[in-house]
């Protein structure tokens, strides 16, 4: 295998895509998207993720220090990409159908359409750039699962059909688990409101 020197890119590691459910001032949930999300370790299984930019969702962690992260999956996919596409500061943004429930030990906002959800604890935020340019290390506090997946006759191929992640990358498309093209960015938002239009937080991708 003959290897050759590329500029920096991602562009043939996909990423897992979450949705992070975060509690607005006024105690109403507020849910964007996100995709620069791995884990680390404490003394226990951690969540290291980053996020760039000013955006609503990084205010309400910083203020709360807790956070949901939610998994995107096909069947949610044109919620999650309209959380991504649709500006977190307009005050219609919420105003869509958005089943979510409180966390089972945290005060977050879980969507009820992901199969898993880790509820987060803000640790320690590091600085990478600019003001808002963030690498955040959280403590996990609790992981809520669809009871489905926890049969434990099924494979570990079955467990990634059943849950059907989907993934991204520098290509601006969305992926399924198993290379199915899924649509590009803020396309499969207009299936939850045709007008809407892409915020300032999410111009350029």
């Amino acid at each position: 295998m003959k290897k050759v020197s590329v500029p920096a890119t991602n562009d043939i590691c996909p990423q897992t895509l979450f949705v992070y459910g975060t509690m607005n001032e006024d105690k109403t949930p507020d849910f964007g998207l996100f995709c620069w999300f791995s884990y680390c370790w404490f003394d226990r299984l951690g969540v290291i993720c980053a996020i760039g930019g000013s955006k609503r969702t990084l205010e309400n962690i910083r203020r709360n220090k807790v956070f949901s992260a939610n998994l995107v999956v096909e069947n949610n996919l044109p919620l999650a990409d309209y959380f991504g596409t649709a500006d977190g500061r307009d005050a219609d943004k919420m105003d869509v159908t958005v089943e979510w429930e409180d966390g089972a030990v945290l005060p977050v906002p879980v969507l009820c359409s992901s199969p898993l959800t880790f509820e987060l604890e803000l640790d320690k935020e590091i600085t990478t750039g600019k003001q808002d340019e963030v690498v955040l290390l959280c403590r996990i506090r609790n992981v809520l699962k669809d009871e489905a997946l926890m049969d434990t006759s099924l494979t570990p191929e079955e467990i990634y059909k059943k849950v059907a992640a989907v993934c991204t990358s520098v290509d601006c498309n969305y992926w399924s688990w198993d290379g199915r093209h899924l649509g590009k960015w803020h396309e499969r938002a207009k299936e939850i409101k045709a007008d809407v239009e892409i915020g300032a937080a999410a111009q350029g991708n």
